[in-house]
């Protein structure tokens, strides 16, 4: 019988560890580029499995499986959790105040240890080279580009890359596999405007800063309305903004805080050179001052590859019923760092159901949000199967 037939069997008869490895990083988070003990654990099985890891960057990790000379494909589990206090009432619990695996990352990371012991098991079927990325730092936008800058890219040279996420709100088991643009970028921006304070009673002699913002704000909303082509999609939300103490005085300086998102890296740019026009423009207009700040914590438009997503879709159904495989053509909102990745070689993105009980409202990154383990095995036998087969055809 061939290998990737056996994938999900396997993988399924390993559900205990699996859920047990994950259970492990769910009790156990830790944020950022700080996940220094997840890192070691994932290190520890891996050596235990025949892997010679390596560590990227501190806190990453990498270790490949397979034959050198042919094709060379990433797959990549994101290990940060979020800066929060879970609030689900599962006995394995977060034990770390303030910080908490609300995303899924802990499942991500125990389904690539899974994958990994699958390939280990075939390597001499492998028809190239595995390399496992696991990443820090997804949450804060922060973690792949630590990799790529660390050379994960190279030695061996990567050619392609495939992550799963899963959700909470989808269906357990359901493999949602996602083909053109994917995930939005994301920016967040600080606007601070400078002007002169003095008392409600005078305004005559002040430069109001708040008049400034609320013009500022409203010209921003005309870029989405006038500035972006037809079908388009572009967001520029203002979430804060804050100026001022008191009922009578007109204060220096007002904020503005805000986030930019889109799915075209070109449109991307457009609207943040067009906010620095328009800010320091009406701020100039109105005697004041105004300069745009942008968080290092962003990322770009996630674009998953169309040749990928639909052999990943054929494979999948080698391995599930087809009804549990499902070709996505939309793309949604959020933002996801591996977009760093996607933009160096061609990509697969695949979101894995997760869902407790249908209908639920408790989804990412809510302190109540829960995800079924038994997806787990179907995620290790997903990221092995892709890796076997896409080895297969571009060998």
């Amino acid at each position: 019988m061939e290998p990737t037939n056996t994938f999900l069997k396997r993988a399924e008869e390993m559900a205990e560890e699996l859920v047990a490895m994950r259970r492990h990083f769910h009790e156990n988070p830790e944020l950022g580029m700080g996940t220094t003990n997840t890192a070691a654990f994932v290190v520890s099985k891996l050596k235990e499995m025949g892997y010679e890891p390596q560590t990227v960057a501190e806190t990453g990790v990498t270790a490949t499986v397979g034959k050198a000379g042919g094709k060379v494909l990433l797959l990549r589990a994101d290990m940060d959790a979020l800066p929060m206090q879970e609030e689900s009432g599962l006995e394995f619990a977060s034990k770390v105040p303030g910080a908490a695996h609300c995303c899924g990352h802990d499942l991500h990371t125990a389904m690539l240890l899974g994958a990994a012991k699958l390939l280990k098991e075939q390597e001499e079927s492998l028809e190239g080279m595995i390399k496992l990325l696991f990443q820090p730092a997804e949450e804060n936008m922060q973690g792949a580009r630590a990799m790529i800058e660390a050379g994960v890219m190279e030695n061996p040279h990567v050619d392609a890359a495939f992550a799963i996420h899963v959700n909470s709100i989808a269906k357990s088991g359901r493999l949602l596999v996602f083909g053109g643009p994917t995930c939005a970028s994301s920016d967040l921006f600080t606007i601070r405007i400078k002007g002169h304070g003095g008392h409600g009673s005078r305004p005559d002699e002040t430069v109001d800063p708040l008049n400034v913002a609320s013009h500022i704000h409203i010209a921003l909303q005309a870029l989405q309305a006038r500035e972006l082509r037809a079908g388009e999609t572009g967001v520029l939300t203002v979430g804060c903004i804050k100026g001022g103490t008191t009922f009578n005085v007109i204060p220096d300086e007002a904020v503005m805080l805000g986030t930019v998102r889109t799915y075209n890296k070109e449109v991307r740019e457009m609207l943040l050179k067009r906010m620095k026009d328009i800010a320091a423009d009406i701020a100039h207009a109105f005697r004041a001052e105004a300069t745009v700040e942008l968080s290092d914590n962003y990322t770009i438009p996630l674009v998953s590859d169309k040749d990928m997503a639909a052999f990943a879709v054929n494979s999948f159904r080698e391995m599930l019923p087809q009804e549990q495989v499902v070709s996505m053509q939309k793309s949604f909102p959020g933002s996801e760092d591996f977009a760093f990745i996607a933009d160096k070689v061609p990509t697969l993105f695949v979101v894995l159901g997760a869902t407790v009980q249908m209908g639920t409202e408790f989804g990412q990154h809510h302190p109540k949000v829960k995800f079924n383990e038994a997806c787990l095995p179907i995620g290790a036998a997903a990221y092995a199967q892709m890796a076997c087969e896409w080895l297969k055809k571009n060998k």
